[in-house]
């Protein structure tokens, strides 16, 4: 309680027992004398500074006008082993390891008394079928914003020391909080190729997590998914490294220019387990060294270097026989030496322990702990008491098995990201209040409604049948067991309690009294007998044909059919591996029949990976990728049906036709995905050719290239190379294009990639209007890794291709390098 309060109160007293006389009044000021001098001890909040040490006096840590690493320095020359190894762990909030909303007396002799790294997912309100943790601080905002004042006011007045707390959260589909900004899935945001509008979501996600108390986003998730059948592909920008590198950027940048870290997961190599199993596998992704550095680490070392990021998240898995999270050679000699990385590393949840339970590269889990913070670990995180990493690692230094040079070092680097985002100097949210304008607010739900419009990618439309015409269609079939699904909008990783439209409730929305709307649902997702169904097929049950015959029924009545289908949140995701990539269940048994009707078919598909739908393909006349959109899926869906919005998406992941083809990806070196002929061909024994390639995607309009323009024609090794090209709208509709560019190398001393993607960029125009689209290829986009593994531009010529998709060239070029 500080001096003013006091006075406030015996002023109030003193009003209000006008008949306590003056001998009393005065005993009653001596017997409160020593709280005047306690107050005045204890504030220690000053003009320009806070003395978060409680000594009375501004240390060297304390003056923000002294440089970042002599803060460090002092601060940390003041600290106790007990505090110092408190700022490497992580406590996971409320309902998950946390178990009082509010700081209680109880929390004076809990570890996290000498201070803790950060706070995860600080009261939330996350709806999760593996974690809820409903609170009543999420909601209204400014009311989280002051709940999480009061959690860093204890850590700041009642530790010792005083170091603030990093409070950290995902942020992958928008900040996962209750009733934030939606964003697609993220192989929905790869799909938009909108570097621009990825900029403008990140903006939002950093925005709205400093107005709530955020300090700290786990976004944007670098993996390169080159393996369809893993299942978090829906948490992925796509296959391309460029591509990746390219929004995550953005991302990155978004989220730190709001003042927020960007903490980038998941380092690295995580993408590939072995035949795209995801579980307790984790782990023996079969990647070769030249891949790992031209794949893998390629978006993380060009978003660390180009935007650098606050924040890295290492992995579960190994490479080569290496946990990456107790490996100084990706913690250390890659992040830090070769990337220059100068945040904190967090680890995955339970990688530590893994490398004891799992990987058995450490004898004990006290042997994991030391082989984690000797690798370049800062910060562990588990679903645990932080004193299961803690005690430990004190008992380790106590043992001179790690040296307090080390443990000064990982806690430097924790420190240094507190320091730079200014948590020493502004701890609280200033404005809690505000928040109620800012978050989830008319400009960001605008941005969430273009982001879900953009991410629509036209997979077939036969005969134009796509956009519907709404005055020629009076009777309407919605079918699907997605149809009036909402569930699959909200993430593990995103916001919670957002309404949601359905497809079925934006289409009836939509169409209002001009057509009378009919829904069946015509069959499950699963079947009783999935996923076994997957590799033997098994006969309908009398009330799976009854439902297909409903469906069919009341097809004959319809003008058009709109069939709704894909996978719900529970057939894709972490820990959720499917045996195939067909439709799941019965769909496929639906759609055959309705399409046997010979009405018009549209198939919408709600998913999370590529899926191999080859009968689809070829017999349905339009399909509708829609990946799983956010919270407006319905609304969003039903404008692109009816021709509101153009899709204008375009995959950022290769569609195969069968798993047996996999790995089918972009890029891919010569010969890897030919097709089957030749001297050494003996006839047509395989399925050759994906699906829908990389960068593939239909308008309801045209587009045509022209001028394509490449200067220099030759150039020296340090030079950038410029080109342009002219992309005109051909067709009746506005609409947006990609314009993408790849970068083919004719000759090198190594086999490099065919080609690859080197530059996108998304246009919109009008019918008949024309754009020139600019392009810089900067040397590191000529880069490739020599026989010494040394990057290196190699003398000669190489080719700019521009094209609609990656299979899809339209205008080539060629200059040459001196």
């Amino acid at each position: 309680m500080n001096l003013e309060r006091i006075l406030s109160k015996i002023n109030f007293i003193f009003d209000h027992k006008p008949t306590i006389p003056p001998m009393k009044k005065l005993l009653l000021l001596l017997l409160l004398l020593p709280c005047f001098t306690f107050a005045q001890q204890k504030n220690i909040y000053h003009k320009g500074w806070i003395d978060f040490n409680k000594n009375g006096k501004m240390d060297v840590f304390e003056d923000p006008s002294q440089p970042i690493e002599k803060r460090i320095a002092d601060l940390l020359s003041q600290m106790t082993v007990e505090e110092k190894t408190c700022q490497l762990a992580t406590l996971y909030g409320y309902k998950r390891v946390l178990k009082e909303e509010m700081p209680t007396e109880s929390w004076n002799s809990e570890v996290w008394k000498d201070g803790i790294a950060n706070i995860d997912e600080e009261l939330n309100n996350l709806t999760s079928h593996t974690d809820a943790a409903p609170t009543q601080y999420s909601y209204p905002y400014s009311k989280h914003a002051m709940a999480i004042n009061t959690i860093q006011r204890w850590f700041v007045e009642n530790t010792r020391m005083g170091v603030p707390v990093d409070f950290t959260n995902e942020g992958i589909h928008g900040l996962n909080h209750d009733r934030a900004t939606s964003l697609p899935a993220p192989i929905g945001v790869g799909s938009t190729w909108d570097k621009n509008l990825v900029r403008l979501a990140g903006n939002v996600v950093g925005r709205e997590a400093k107005a709530l108390g955020y300090t700290n986003v786990y976004t944007p998730i670098l993996d390169v998914a080159r393996d369809q059948r893993w299942v978090r592909v829906v948490e992925t920008y796509g296959e391309n490294p460029f591509l990746i590198a390219e929004l995550g950027k953005q991302m990155c940048l978004g989220v730190q220019e709001q003042g927020v870290a960007s903490t980038l997961k998941h380092f690295a190599v995580y993408s590939v387990p072995k035949g795209g199993r995801d579980g307790s596998d984790r782990t023996d992704p079969h990647v070769a060294p030249r891949e790992l550095y031209e794949l893998y680490l390629y978006p993380f070392r060009r978003v660390i270097q180009e935007a650098h990021a606050m924040g890295v998240m290492s992995s579960y898995n190994d490479w080569n026989g290496q946990p990456v999270t107790g490996s100084y050679y990706f913690l250390t000699e890659l992040l830090r030496q070769k990337f220059g990385f100068t945040g904190y590393v967090v680890s995955d949840s339970e990688a530590v322990e893994y490398l004891y339970s799992k990987h058995h590269v450490a004898g004990s889990k006290e042997d994991a702990v030391r082989e984690a913070i000797e690798a370049g670990l800062n910060v562990r995180t588990n679903f645990t008491m932080p004193q299961t990493y803690i005690m430990p690692l004190r008992q380790l230094v106590k043992d001179g098995k790690v040296s307090m040079k080390l443990l000064d070092s990982r806690v430097a680097d924790v420190l240094r990201v507190k320091f730079e985002l200014g948590l020493f100097d502004h701890p609280y949210v200033e404005d809690p209040k505000a928040a109620d304008k800012i978050v989830h607010n008319e400009q960001a739900t605008a941005m969430g409604l273009q982001m879900n419009r953009e991410s629509m990618v036209l997979l077939k439309n036969e005969n134009n049948l796509l956009p519907l015409n709404k005055s020629a269609i009076k009777n309407i079939l919605v079918t699907g067991p997605l149809a009036t699904a909402k569930s699959y909008a909200t993430s593990r990783y995103g916001p919670s309690h957002n309404p949601t439209t359905s497809v079925l409730e934006g289409i009836s929305n939509y169409m209002g009294s001009d057509a009378k709307v009919t829904y069946t649902k015509g069959c499950d997702v699963i079947d009783a007998t999935w996923p076994e169904s997957e590799i033997i097929e098994t006969p309908l049950t009398t009330q799976e044909q009854a439902s297909i015959d409903s469906a069919v029924a009341l097809a004959k009545q319809s003008d058009v059919i709109i069939t709704v289908v894909g996978e719900s949140e529970n057939q894709v995701g972490e820990s959720l591996s499917r045996s195939g990539l067909n439709l799941p269940g019965r769909q496929l048994k639906l759609i055959q029949a309705l399409q046997a009707t010979g009405k018009s078919v549209v198939m919408v598909m709600i998913n999370g990976q590529p899926l191999t739908i080859n009968w689809e393909n070829k017999f349905v006349p339009a399909i509708l990728e829609a990946w799983f959109p956010g919270p407006e899926s319905g609304k969003v869906i039903a404008e692109t049906l009816f021709g509101d919005n153009n899709p204008g998406g375009k995959l950022s992941i290769t569609f195969p036709k069968t798993v047996g083809q996999i790995e089918f990806n972009f890029p891919f070196k010569p010969g890897s995905q030919a097709n089957q002929g030749g001297k050494n061909g003996w006839g047509n024994t395989y399925v050759n050719g994906p699906l829908y390639p990389f960068g593939y995607g239909l308008s309801y309009t045209t587009f045509d290239y022209s001028n394509l323009q490449v200067s220099p024609q030759q150039e020296n090794q340090q030079g950038d190379i410029h080109v342009s090209v002219d992309v005109t709208n051909t067709g009746q509709r506005k609409g947006d294009d990609v314009v993408e560019l790849y970068l083919k190398q004719e000759l090198s001393d190594v086999t490099v990639y065919e080609y690859d993607l080197r530059g996108f960029e998304r246009v919109n125009l009008a019918p008949a209007e024309k754009k020139t689209v600019e392009f810089t290829l900067h040397p590191d986009d000529l880069a490739i890794l020599d026989k010494n593994m040394n990057w290196t531009i190699e003398p000669g010529k190489f080719q700019v291709m521009i094209g609609a998709s990656s299979e899809d060239i339209k205008l080539k070029q060629e200059f040459e390098v001196k």
